[in-house]
């Protein structure tokens, strides 16, 4: 007889911000004349950059012809912008090979993914506020969860866990603190890893909204992480690719859980992709491309600079009304999810975010 994951049952009904949008679409139905100023949902507002169009355009182009038209791409990404990203990364002097690097369809499935070529037996640590994607496959894997708090007293960056822990996910800049992880930060939970045998799943989707240089932009940038860490990141928020899909995972060959040799779990990683994926888009890839250009690297970091203007004017608004705001200066959120905390999103036009603050301004009875 056929049974259902009964883990499922362990969960929301709804993810999170499915719901949120369904409250919102909703609240539209039976108030369509309010006005509704989503500062919510880290999506994207911006179009794509010129640079990316071109890209994008290019390869629509190659696939409408018999000469240039290819079907299936490599489950572990075309050569082409594996190849970019290990130039990338070179230039801030982290040495990897393309055969360590996957291309996929975005952050929040490799996020998800990842756990699936490590046992059900391994205790999982997230931090606590948390991206719901950590939290809600771990439950569902049927893998024990533990947390690590994060809040005022450390800044939002989460102590250790108390528990030993076998898989730990970090998140920096984080969502939804917008918290930073420093060098030595970072070096706490390498070490801890290298000692406890523990594999860090590092998710640096939001690490070029990072202005501060003495702030790490990738965990690689610690000795020894890539004896225990895996990188997640995504070209959504750096580059506007939320509804073009495109990630990338790193895993070194380096990379060692005990018992087993060296490049077993990038190979085990490869054998996954190989069986559940077909590889990602050929025109969202050529996208990528583009954007890891010298012209689309730059593009790109106006994208960015105009997220994090919102920022500031989020952050400048509400401490003008006297609220204690955490983030919003090196990650495009402000505040914090959690019990006593709201959450700004600057994923959003200028002209939204200051109609949404001046309402704020107006409306908001703050009790003295």
């Amino acid at each position: 007889m056929a049974a259902l994951n009964k883990n499922y049952d362990k969960i929301e009904s709804t993810y999170l911000f499915s719901e949120i949008g369904s409250r919102v679409k909703n609240f539209i139905q039976k108030n369509p004349g309010v006005e509704i100023m989503r500062l919510g949902i880290g999506d994207t507002t911006l179009p794509l950059t010129g640079t990316v169009i071109k890209g994008l355009l290019r390869e629509v182009k190659n696939l409408g012809s018999k000469k240039t038209y290819k079907g299936y791409s490599d489950p572990q990404g075309d050569l082409k912008p594996r190849t970019a990203l290990v130039d990338f990364y070179k230039k801030r002097n982290i040495d990897l090979s393309a055969q360590e690097i996957f291309i996929s369809d975005g952050a929040k499935s490799d996020s998800a993914n990842i756990q699936s070529i490590f046992g059900l037996d391994n205790i999982v640590a997230i931090a606590d506020p948390v991206y719901p994607v950590y939290s809600d496959t771990t439950i569902i894997s049927g893998r024990t969860l533990v947390y690590m708090k994060c809040n005022e007293e450390n800044s939002f960056i989460p102590a250790l866990p108390k528990e030993k822990a076998d898989l730990i996910y970090i998140c920096s800049p984080n969502n939804p603190t917008g918290a930073v992880f420093t060098k030595k930060d970072l070096k706490v939970f390498v070490d801890y890893a290298l000692k406890n045998k523990a594999i860090l799943i590092f998710d640096a989707a939001y690490a070029e909204y990072i202005s501060d240089k003495a702030l790490p932009k990738s965990i690689y940038e610690i000795a020894g992480a890539k004896k225990c860490a895996i990188e997640i990141n995504s070209f959504s928020k750096w580059a506007g690719f939320t509804g073009v899909r495109l990630g990338w995972t790193i895993v070194p060959m380096d990379l060692v859980v005990e018992g087993a040799e060296i490049g077993k779990v990038n190979h085990l990683w490869s054998r996954r992709q190989s069986t559940m994926f077909n590889g990602a888009s050929n025109i969202a890839q050529a996208g990528a491309l583009s954007v890891l250009s010298a012209a689309g690297q730059k593009e790109s970091k106006k994208l960015i600079a105009y997220y994090m203007d919102n920022a500031a004017i989020i952050k400048k608004s509400l401490s003008e009304l006297g609220f204690q705001v955490f983030g919003g200066g090196n990650a495009p959120y402000i505040g914090r999810e959690g019990e006593g905390y709201i959450r700004f999103s600057a994923f959003a036009d200028t002209e939204n975010v200051k109609a949404a603050m001046k309402s704020i301004k107006e409306n908001l009875k703050i009790p003295k």
